[in-house]
């Protein structure tokens, strides 16, 4: 829950220049750049280990992580390289399937640097210790099974808003820092118990249910139609999630796949389902089973994520505080790519940045300059390209019409049974006229506005 500030008299030497709260990839982004830059750093993380308390994993777009590391990017722990984009319409007895298969995305995208292919599946339990200790190579001082209980703060009157923050709680102790760096998650306790950011609305955030099933990889090879070391990543809508806004996943990993269901929380509330009961419908869907039949499940749990796009993000940045990665709303869902670990370690980084030339200028009010540097941003300029999104999931079009639509457009073109045949175009006007023209004309609306 979230808890007070302490305030601490606003003299004192600090312990550490920059004290960061999570060692997810925000966090250990900043504690990186941070140490690069000759900064004395405390990376706390609640968890014995970083990644300990992140379940399965997702797709990294790795542009920002090559930004992070430079050539290093080859060591991480990545499972597959994302060669395949497959976005598909479930029905309760069909599946309808966009499949781009690409292997120039094997390859470093246009701009991309150090050769680095565009995108990778990874597993946060090996991600997420692998890139905090790069930042431990460069000098980040870890310190594991730490819990931050509060922020500290202090009266400065010359500040904006005359207060400053100028460190953290923890064993009830005050660690001083002339900077605190927010990487503490989608509620982030700390920043709302200091009133510095408010409670995420029930509609801007979602229950993410993910689990990691084992599986041969000869088997993942065959089914998913990948081969080496390339890898598949699905977007799944419609009855996947039994009509709650939201959508699943499926991820292809060396040895295993990541499957998972994201779900509005406001609208899972309104459903009177629960998140396990749209999790077990996705796991024995019958369109499904011809990727996941016989895996086995080895870690299965869930979290809130953020959902409520560009205007989720608000305030950042405060007079010796600013706040980072999922805790700043930096998630993306297109509807076609889900987008978190990317935007998490651009804001890292952009943080680090903004809080070492604040210390080298000996003034702790300048991490206020975050603010205007993650808005102008490629994490905030995606985000805010795609801010209609949150208003397009809200239809009901892609979770029934949309995917029944296509169905029975594909069904009247495949099917012979020495019938008349049905032209595509009598097909397509109608299927599309028994959705009505009010489904059509509100989605078409909402996705020129999003897409």
């Amino acid at each position: 829950m979230p808890a007070a500030p302490v305030v601490v008299p606003l003299d004192g030497a600090p312990d550490v220049d920059v004290v960061v709260v999570g060692a997810g990839p925000a966090g250990a982004s900043a504690a990186l750049r941070l140490a690069e830059r000759g900064l004395d750093v405390a990376l706390v993380e609640r968890a014995e280990t970083p990644g300990a308390k992140n379940l399965s994993g997702g797709v990294l777009y790795l542009d920002a992580l090559v930004c992070a590391v430079g050539d290093a990017w080859r060591e991480a722990p990545l499972e597959r390289v994302v060669t395949r984009n497959v976005t598909t319409l479930l029905t309760a007895d069909a599946a309808v399937s966009l499949d781009y298969a690409d292997s120039s995305l094997a390859g470093p995208p246009a701009r991309g640097a150090a050769g680095a292919p565009n995108a990778a599946t990874v597993l946060r339990a090996r991600f997420d210790p692998w890139l905090a200790g790069r930042a431990e190579a460069a000098g980040a001082f870890p310190m594991p099974g730490m819990l931050v209980e509060a922020l500290a703060v202090a009266e400065a009157p010359e500040a904006p808003g005359g207060r400053r923050v100028v460190g953290v709680v923890a064993g009830g102790q005050v660690m001083r820092s002339t900077a605190v760096v927010l990487a503490d998650g989608v509620n982030s306790f700390l920043a709302r118990g200091a009133g510095l950011r408010g409670e995420p609305a029930a509609r801007d955030v979602a229950v993410g249910v993910k689990a990691v099933l084992g599986l041969d990889p000869r088997r993942i090879a065959d089914r998913f139609g990948v081969a080496g070391d390339e890898g598949a990543a699905h977007a799944i809508i419609g009855d996947a999630t039994l009509g709650v806004a939201g959508g699943a996943f499926l991820y292809t990993n060396r040895e295993s796949l990541s499957l998972g269901v994201v779900l509005r929380l406001d609208d899972l509330v309104a459903s009177g389902r629960t998140a396990r009961e749209v999790f077990t419908h996705l796991l024995t869907h019958p369109g499904l089973q011809r990727y996941v039949a016989d895996a086995e499940v080895l870690e299965y749990g869930s979290h809130l994520v953020a959902e409520g796009g560009a205007a989720m993000v608000g305030t950042v940045a405060w007079p010796g505080c600013v706040v980072v990665g999922d805790a700043a709303g930096l998630t993306l869902n297109s509807g076609l790519v889900l987008r978190g670990m990317d935007l998490a370690i651009t804001s890292g980084l952009a943080a680090g940045d903004v809080i070492a030339d604040a210390v080298a200028a000996g003034d702790p009010d300048a991490t206020l300059a975050y603010q205007e540097l993650l808005t102008a941003s490629s994490a905030y300029r995606d985000l805010a390209a795609h801010a209609g999104m949150p208003d397009l999931l809200d239809r009901r079009g892609p979770y029934g019409p949309w995917g029944e639509t296509a169905r029975d457009v594909l069904r009247a073109t495949y099917t012979i049974d020495g019938s008349d045949t049905v032209p595509l175009r009598v097909a397509l006007r109608r299927a599309l006229r028994r959705q009505g023209w009010r489904t059509w004309l509100g989605d078409a609306r909402r996705i020129w506005r999003s897409a």
